[in-house]
């Protein structure tokens, strides 16, 4: 996926100046910035809950319109917020069927299709199958409620969720805030597993030693507008800080 000279205002407020951007399948792509940077906003924009004002996105070479949810959706992009949208009330397999859930054929096609039995055998293998192509090891049942498992659990069902739908870009919106380090390690190697299976991956965070885990590049922005790309490889978070904080020397606008 590739964004063009994105701009995106709110009323007087620049939240995007001229933005490139672009990732790769099988590509984790990091993207960094203070608060007010437009990371939010950016990958908002691509997630259909903003439209942008001026810019171009493309798709595989091909120009796309972006105007909602379900635009993006359509075009196989998914974003996990921070806040999960998980219902603790529910199980595993039903937060991630939740709003698609599949209904009993046979006999129960005669009933009106609200009142259909939901599949729930089906629901069920289709949960431990997405659980599994992610490697998720530490989760005892699909079976259990969303609102017993640990933060780690929770952000990988929000992740499998997204990933069940066909998508082929996830956005990840600070998928370790406030986690441990064990459940932090838990969702990084369920990053690092996206990236495996040719998935494109855009992964906002504040934590630089995240960043650099799991990144392969690093995109920077700083008043709305990009300061550099770097190779992960190539760089040190020192440069990195300094780029947020200070902007890049002209040779680094586009580095790697």
């Amino acid at each position: 996926m590739k964004v063009a000279g994105a701009s995106k205002r709110f009323g007087a407020i620049e939240a995007l100046k001229d933005v490139d951007f672009e990732v790769r399948r099988g590509e984790v792509m990091a993207l960094v910035g203070d608060n007010g940077a437009g990371k939010s906003t950016l990958i908002k924009s691509l997630a259909g809950a903003y439209r942008i004002d001026d810019g171009q996105i493309f798709l595989d070479g091909k120009e796309v319109m972006i105007g909602s949810p379900l635009d993006a959706a359509a075009i196989g992009i998914q974003i996990v917020y921070q806040d999960l949208a998980l219902c603790e009330n529910l199980d595993v397999s039903s937060n991630l069927y939740l709003g698609h859930e599949p209904v009993l054929g046979g006999w129960a096609k005669l009933l009106p299709k609200a009142l259909r039995p939901l599949d729930e055998l089906k629901m069920e293998k289709k949960a431990l199958e997405a659980i599994d192509r992610l490697q998720v090891r530490t989760l005892a049942s699909v079976r259990s409620k969303v609102g017993t498992l640990s933060g780690g659990q929770r952000q990988a069902v929000a992740i499998a969720r997204a990933v069940g739908t066909d998508s082929t870009i996830v956005l990840l919106d600070e998928p370790t805030a406030a986690l441990g380090v064990a459940q932090t390690k838990q969702v990084l190697d369920v990053v690092k597993h996206l990236r495996d299976n040719d998935h494109a991956v855009v992964y906002i965070s504040h934590n630089l030693s995240d960043v650099f885990e799991v990144s392969d590049r690093i995109t920077v922005l700083r008043h709305g507008a990009n300061v550099a790309v770097f190779e992960t490889s190539n760089t040190n978070p020192d440069e990195i800080v300094a780029a947020v904080t200070r902007g890049a020397s002209r040779d680094k606008v586009v580095a790697g």
